[in-house]
Formats: structure tokens, C-alpha cells, sequence
């Protein structure tokens, strides 16, 4: 019983269904390296399939067109044989039976025994293999932090180094301004050490240099008084409890024998002691604190110890400055307070006042001359 259009067209999309199923589940199975093959498999059987159902469709078309060809005429008939004769032979069409029986004959086993066939694999492919199989080594992230903040550090000291290399060079400039002034007033410098006591050293130095004498900076009452204190702690330093000598107590020395920075020290002390009201406001802690700091240690000393001492020995102090100019410090008018002073104790003016009255102690003052920051040093007359 020959078959209709309808059951043609549904006999070709069953056998359709059928291949694609089939075809699906070869591909899951295969693998890596049959994939290739399997893929082109399916391609040949999709391929013949439709050419198979085109092929039939055409001869169903030719056979029901056949009775109007007749009519047509037979005189077509020689050409058709020519044509027949110059055509190749067309290969048999391979029925949905023969190609379920490709498909089921196509084994995982025979896909697997085909590559070797094919043509062997390129050196780049075989690099590529060998990578993927070495075991890929363990990011040291310890390591990779020390060389990203080593990178860090060096990036920072470059920036710094040229940062610093476009700054101005404030030593020079600050010295190349001192020595103008220098200049302007006649004065040479005298190297101060930088050992925390330089301020009192220099106006030790200037002290020496106009005449005043050091031991000098405080009423004669205050100084009578202190050198009998000095005496006595002398003379209590060369007993120990036995009544002998304490070898491993230091005898104290009197204001006398005292280096002259140590002195001079001193004479800041006792003015900012004795005029505690001037300076106590300026203070971030109790007056006796400050004051036994700059007595006894190598505290440094600044404008309230500038002002002390020109008040102490009744001088001037003139401070050249890195920025060209010249500071002037001034000693307080302290007249009334004098007089109240003479009457209670009936002592005169002190004699630092009498001997420094009129004169003037130069200093300069270096803000990045020096390594360990601020210093003051001697300024001499030049000798004519």
C-alpha cells in the first residue's frame, strides 16, 4: 500500500526525532578527545537523513506528476536518457533502518580507537598539555607583601629625596643672612658647644669679654648668702657619719669654682625665683620645678631666661636671628622695687647692675644651623 503525503511527512519527523535523540546521547558519552569525531559523525547522519527525506518527497512529487508529463509529450523521453547517460550513478539512499543501525555500531570503544588515525598533536598543543598537568605552585602572599611595602618604602624615599632636593637649602640661607649681619655690626663669631647649656655659656662668654663678673648676677645679700650655703655643703661633703671624709659622696664646689655656664644658671634661677610674679604666668608648671630645672639639669633655656639674666646683670642682650634681624632683650624697670629692697635689707643695687649698666651682650641664635636644633652662640667685637 503506498503511502500518502501526510504519512510521509510524519514517518520523516519521527525518524528526525529518533536521530536527534540518538545523537544527543553520543554526545554525552563521549569525551576530550573523541568529541571531534563524534560531532562530525552526527553532521554525516543529519546530512544523509535530509537528503534521504528530500529524495523521497521528490520521487512521491514525480510520481504524481507523472500522468501530466505524459501529457506533455514524449518526445522528452531521448532527452531524458541523454541525461541519464551523462549523470553519474546516484549512490543507494540509506533507509531510517540503516542509519539506526550506523548509529548503534558507532561504540564508545570504536570513537576511541579512531583518533589514532588522525594526525598527531602539535608541539604547541603538547606544551599546553604538559602545563595544565604540572601542579600549579602556592602563592607565597607573605613574601608578596614584604616586596609590595619594600616597593612602598622606595617609592616614598624617592618622592622625599626629590622633595627635599626642591626645598631651599634654609641652613645656607639662614647663614648667609647671620653672616650679612655680622658684617653690619662688627662681630665675629665664637663657637658655643651644643651641649644643652649653650645659651648660658655664651652669655658667660659675653659676661667675661665686657668685664662683668659671673658671680655678680644676683644683690650682694643674695650672693653673701648663697656662698656661705656653698661653703657649708663643703665643708658637710668631707664628714660622713664616722665624722671622716665620704669617699663616695662628690664634694660641692662654691659658686667661685663652678664652671660659668653653671653660674650663670644659677643667677636665671634666683631672679625668676625672686620675681616669681613676672614669670609664673608664662609657666606650665609650679615655679620651683621650672626653676630647679634650670638650675641643676642642661635644660635649655629661652626668652624667660634672656629676660632673667639681663634683668639679673642689668644688661643689654642683643640676639641676631636667622631671618636678618636683631632681638632686642631689655632689662625691667625695677627701681621701686630696688628701694623697697633697701630698706628691708639696707643693701645697695646689686653689683652686676653696676658693672653691666650700659653694656650690651651679643648673641646669635641658629634655628637649622645645627643638627640637634636651636643654639646660640658668642658674638665677639672684631678687633681693629
Amino acid at each position: 500500500m503506498e503511502e500518502t503525503l501526510e504519512q510521509i511527512q510524519e514517518r520523516h519527523r519521527k525518524e528526525q526525532r529518533d536521530l536527534q535523540s540518538r545523537i544527543t546521547n553520543k554526545k554525552k558519552n563521549a569525551t576530550k578527545k573523541t568529541r571531534k569525531f563524534v560531532n562530525e559523525e552526527c553532521d554525516r547522519l543529519e546530512r544523509e537523513l535530509k537528503e534521504r527525506q528530500d529524495e523521497e518527497l521528490r520521487k512521491f512529487r514525480g510520481e504524481a506528476d507523472g500522468p501530466e508529463d505524459l501529457l506533455d509529450g514524449s518526445n522528452d523521453d531521448d532527452e531524458q536518457s541523454q541525461e541519464h547517460q551523462t549523470q553519474p550513478p546516484r549512490p543507494p539512499i540509506a533507509t531510517a533502518d540503516d542509519l539506526s543501525n550506523k548509529l548503534e555500531s558507532t561504540t564508545l570503544t570504536s570513537l576511541q580507537e579512531t583518533p589514532q588515525s588522525q594526525s598527531p598533536p602539535s608541539q604547541q598543543q603538547q606544551q599546553q598539555k604538559q602545563q595544565q598537568q604540572q601542579p600549579r605552585q602556592k602563592r607565597n602572599r607573605q613574601k608578596e607583601r614584604l616586596a609590595r611595602r619594600a616597593a612602598e618604602q622606595e617609592a616614598a624615599a624617592a618622592a622625599a629625596a626629590a622633595e627635599a632636593a626642591s626645598m631651599p637649602d634654609r641652613r645656607e640661607l639662614e647663614r648667609r643672612a647671620m653672616q650679612k649681619e655680622f658684617a653690619a655690626h662688627a662681630l665675629r663669631e665664637h663657637e658655643i658647644a651644643p651641649d644643652g647649656h649653650c645659651l648660658f655659656s655664651a652669655v658667660a662668654d659675653q659676661l667675661q669679654a665686657n668685664d662683668i663678673p659671673l658671680t655678680a648676677g644676683r644683690t650682694t645679700t643674695t650672693t653673701t648668702t648663697a656662698a656661705a650655703a656653698a661653703a657649708a655643703e663643703v665643708v658637710q661633703a668631707d664628714k660622713n657619719t664616722n665624722g671622716g671624709p665620704d669617699p663616695d659622696q662628690e664634694p660641692k664646689q662654691p659658686p667661685s669654682s663652678l664652671p660659668p655656664y653653671r653660674v650663670v644658671r644659677r643667677a636665671a634661677a634666683d631672679w625668676i625665683a625672686a620675681h616669681r610674679d613676672a614669670y609664673e604666668g608664662f609657666l606650665e608648671e609650679g615655679i620651683e620645678q621650672y626653676v630647679a630645672r634650670i638650675r641643676d639639669t642642661a635644660e635649655w633655656g629661652g626668652q624667660l631666661e634672656l629676660s632673667a639674666l639681663a634683668n639679673a646683670y642689668g644688661v643689654e642682650i642683643r640676639v641676631v636671628q636667622g631671618q636678618g634681624r636683631v632681638e632686642v632683650v631689655k632689662p625691667a624697670e625695677e627701681e621701686e622695687e630696688e628701694r623697697e629692697e633697701e630698706e628691708e635689707s639696707g643693701a645697695g643695687a646689686g653689683a652686676a647692675q653696676k658693672a653691666g649698666k650700659g653694656k650690651t651682650l651679643w648673641l646669635a641664635y641658629y634655628r637649622h644651623g645645627y643638627g640637634l636644633g636651636e643654639h646660640y652662640n658668642s658674638l665677639r667685637r672684631v678687633e681693629t
